[in-house]
């Protein structure tokens, strides 16, 4: 059985609710962050040599990368293209793969410059110098590629909404929601899927 290393207060929750839409059977084996450092405990290491999360193990196969990990999943699992374009439609899968890899990538960093901001009163100007802009740039760019849809893609989820979701809601964690009716509406939406809904049970049992 696949085993989800899953660390609590991450990411990795959206890998879980991945498991979930594809409807297959995991087991989560769950770690918790240092109180005092919020860093990840040293057990990770002994899976993966970064001892960041989520990582997966399918079989002995150790992968690491949310993005890298949802490719595998839905190439292994999704052979309707239920969750992605078929590479046949090039133009669709390379607009699909722009947004998959969009989350682990330029969105990123003005929300890291901003969680940083928040936990360092010496850091925070400069930080927020890189964070304030940055963050109303790309929300506004995903707001705009949102558009009327429900989804990052169209009007049903794709591969790419499990990493939106979660610059999303890593903005609304940090208090950076507001102004942003459209995103956290986005949110919402992919938060009350019964697939989220199970993966949130299944990793904090």
């Amino acid at each position: 059985m696949l085993k989800i290393h899953h660390l609590r207060i991450g990411r990795s929750i959206f890998t879980v609710w991945l498991m979930e839409e594809l409807e297959l059977e995991y087991e989560v084996i769950e770690y918790l962050r240092d109180a005092e450092t919020m860093l990840a405990p040293p057990e990770l290491k002994s899976v993966h040599p970064l001892g960041k999360s989520p990582v997966i193990d399918d079989g002995g196969l150790i992968l690491s990368e949310s993005g890298a990990i949802t490719s595998y999943l839905l190439e292994k699992h999704d052979k309707d293209n239920k969750f992605s374009p078929a590479r046949s439609d090039l133009a669709a899968w390379a607009k699909y793969t722009q947004w998959l890899h969009y989350a682990e990538a330029s969105v990123f960093l003005p929300l890291f410059a901003k969680m940083v901001a928040l936990r360092s009163e010496e850091l925070a100007p400069l930080m927020n110098e890189i964070a304030d802009p940055g963050i109303a740039l790309h929300y506004g760019h995903i707001a705009e590629q949102l558009g009327d849809n429900d989804y990052i893609l169209g009007d049903t989820l794709s591969g790419a909404d499990f990493g939106i979701a979660f610059t999303v809601y890593m903005g609304a964690a940090l208090g950076q929601l507001e102004g942003h009716d459209a995103l956290a509406a986005y949110l919402a939406r992919c938060m009350s899927r019964p697939a989220y809904q199970r993966a949130v049970e299944s990793a904090v049992e």
